[in-house]
This record gives structure tokens, sequence and C-alpha cells, in this order.
């Protein structure tokens, strides 16, 4: 059996090598670049409305999406149209999801939590550090003509994304996520209308179907101050820098958890800090896989589980999760 320190040295030697590795690929282009910037800014400065695809570990999901800009800022709603119903409402920053079949409503803020096709936070930075970004060609997505753009990582702590994005407007119309040559997760519209009006009843829930029954949650959010959490992530892997820290309930029971949000850029990993509860099943170390990039690394200090959540590759989920642990 290989030992906890050999899998240790092995990790640090990777660390140490993805450094090296980084200075490798040259600077990306300006132009390269500047599609990123027009990709993030397309959002707030366009309606749009249609259907897009989910793809990942031979599972597909629908979902029709409506989005509109005006004075107040950005509106926006998601109903996924497989499976489990599921609707989320966003006013700007403020998420309402609604689940019909359970008649459980959740509110909670967007934070840094990204939603197909908004997936580059504002302002993004860092892109350059971590990827090498390449104009590579010309296709139609939807109808529309679209520049493609090649994200590589420069390492292997972070996975490739390939990027279409719509020449006039600059709204992502589909993106794939890489593990070499492999798409292990893809977003692409099926349906598509850029800069058509939007009837603001179309972003408003129904509520004659809103009953006593239904069940509010409000997933309340203390934002902290760096350092306020007892808690402190130690030689983050290269790239990656701390966006919150936070305390907050994740389900509709009262118990906060502690959670910190990191980010590359482009990919960001949350850590959730909670006490084991003496009552409850033990939680069970290792690592989980849950659908397309994101993967899952829990492991247990003291009286605490951690759990690490990110859509990066394993080896980063454990490098962060590992680097754990309660200030001095």
């Amino acid at each position: 059996m290989i030992s906890r320190k050999t899998i240790t040295l092995a990790l640090l030697l990777t660390f140490c090598f993805q450094i090296a590795l980084a200075q490798e690929l040259p600077r990306s282009s300006q132009s390269a670049l500047d599609w990123l910037k027009k990709m993030a800014d397309a959002p707030r400065q366009h309606n749009y409305s249609g259907t897009f695809i989910y793809y990942a570990d031979g599972h597909m999901e629908t979902s029709r999406i409506f989005h509109k800009t005006d004075q107040s800022g950005e509106h926006e709603k998601i109903e996924v149209l497989d499976g489990i119903s599921r609707i989320v409402f966003r006013n700007n920053d403020e998420l309402k999801c609604y689940l019909p079949d359970s008649k459980k409503i959740y509110t909670e803020k967007r934070w840094f939590r990204k939603f197909f096709p908004d997936l580059l936070s504002q302002p993004f930075d860092g892109i350059d550090d971590n990827y090498f970004v390449k104009e590579t060609k010309r296709e139609r997505v939807s109808g529309h003509e679209c520049q493609v753009l090649s994200l590589i990582p420069r390492d292997t702590l972070r996975y490739a994304h390939q990027f279409w994005i719509d020449i006039e407007t600059g709204l992502l119309l589909k993106v794939a996520v890489m593990d070499g040559d492999e798409i292990i997760e893809q977003f692409a519209f099926a349906q598509l209308e850029i800069d058509g009006e939007i009837h603001s009843d179309l972003l408003k829930p129904d509520q004659s179907v809103i009953t006593k029954e239904w069940k509010i949650t409000d997933l309340v959010t203390s934002i902290l101050e760096e350092g306020e959490l007892k808690w402190q992530v130690k030689n983050l892997p290269y790239g990656f820098k701390k966006l919150i820290e936070m305390k907050r309930n994740l389900t509709d029971k009262s118990i906060l958890v502690d959670h910190i949000a990191l980010s590359d850029g482009l990919a960001t990993v949350s850590i959730f800090i909670e006490p084991i509860i003496k009552d409850m099943p033990a939680p069970v170390p290792g690592f989980f896989t849950s659908r397309g990039a994101i993967n899952i690394y829990v492991r247990t200090l003291g009286d605490n589980k951690i759990t690490t959540v990110g859509e990066v590759p394993l080896e980063t989920i454990k490098l962060i999760g590992d680097s754990v642990s309660k200030q001095d």
C-alpha cells in the first residue's frame, strides 16, 4: 500500500513542476483577451432568450432561459425542463430557486456563483496568468457566427476550456470543459434569440400556484472580514486567490457552516467546514465525483468535517483541501 507520506511527496513534486510548466506557454495576445472582455460584458448589455443543453457523463439536460437588462440591472429566469422541476429567478444578485415537486423555495445571494452563459466574473483577472488564451477558428452555433477561443491551462492544476463567442454581441453560445482531449462537460444553445423584447411577466414566478403549503428558506449568509474565520488555507496552488469568507446555512437546517471561496479567474473552488454531529453518521473521507467538471474531497480535522468542492482536477481539490488548517 502506498503511504500517505509518499502521496504527499508526489503531490509536492507535482506542484513544483506546475510552476515551471507555467512559464513555457507564451502570453495571450491582446486580441484574444479582448474577446474574453467582450464575452464578460455581454450579459450586462443584451437581452436574450432560448434553450440550452448541458451534457456530461452521458447525461443530458435541457433548460430554458430568459434574460433581460434594463436601468435597474439584470433579470433572469432559468427553468430546467428535464427531470426534477427547478426554476431559478434572479434579480441582479438576488436568487430564488423554486422546487415545485417538493413545494420549496430557497432564497440567497449569487455572490460568485456562475450560470451559463455568464461564466466570467466582473472584473475578470488572472486569466492570462493561468491560461494561454488562443483564437482558433470561426464556427456557427444556433445560427450565429462565433469566434472560438481555446483556454489552455499553463499547468495540470486546472481544466482546459473552449469558448464559442457570438461575433456581433460577444455572448457566449457554447462552452466545452476539457481534460486533455476529452470533453467532460459542455453547455450549448440549441435555440437563441438575442436583443428581442422580453416581457417582465416572464421573469416573475406564478404566484397563483404558491400556496401556504410551500416552505420558504432563506439561506442566510454572513460575510466576514479577512481572517475572521478560525480557519486558514495555506499553500494555495499557483494562481488561486481567496474570493470571500462567510458563514452560511446550506439547507433548511439552521446550522451555519464556514465557507471559503477561491478562484483562479475562471474555475472556482469552495471549502465548507462544519462540526461533526455526534448523533449523525460519521463522515466518509475520500474523493467523490459529482458530474462533469465538479470534484469533491472530504477529510476530517479534529471534530470538524472539511468538504472541498470545485470545477478542477482531483489533485487540485486535494492540494486545497489538505491546506486547510486552524489559525494559530
